[in-house]
């Protein structure tokens, strides 16, 4: 399943149905940068840190605040991003390929 994801203020931002096929039940996640890839990793403990996946609206939509993260990328403040995103099994993350090809 191709999906998309939005970066925009410097905010990751998730529809309902991205979140409760791949988030269910979890309250953060973790960011990374591998080359020019975005990773979206699951945490499943809180403890473990990462960014909390905030409740956008009624609708179920969830919205990540990495300001510091996209920052330290070079994403600006005003960018904004539609991302399409894949499951991928072997990173255990959902990846958006070439996302830091500004």
């Amino acid at each position: 399943m191709t999906a998309a994801v939005t970066v925009k203020g410097a905010s990751l931002y998730l529809s309902r149905e991205i979140y409760e096929r791949y988030f269910a039940g979890l309250q953060t996640v973790i960011l990374l940068r591998q080359d020019d890839d975005l990773l979206i990793m699951p945490v499943l403990h809180a403890a473990a840190g990462g960014y909390l996946l905030k409740l956008r609206n009624s609708a179920g939509d969830r919205v990540v605040n990495a300001a510091d993260f996209f920052r330290a990328q070079g994403v600006r403040d005003e960018t904004e991003l539609s991302l399409q995103v894949v499951w991928s099994t072997e990173r255990g993350a959902l990846v958006a390929s070439s996302a830091f090809c500004l």
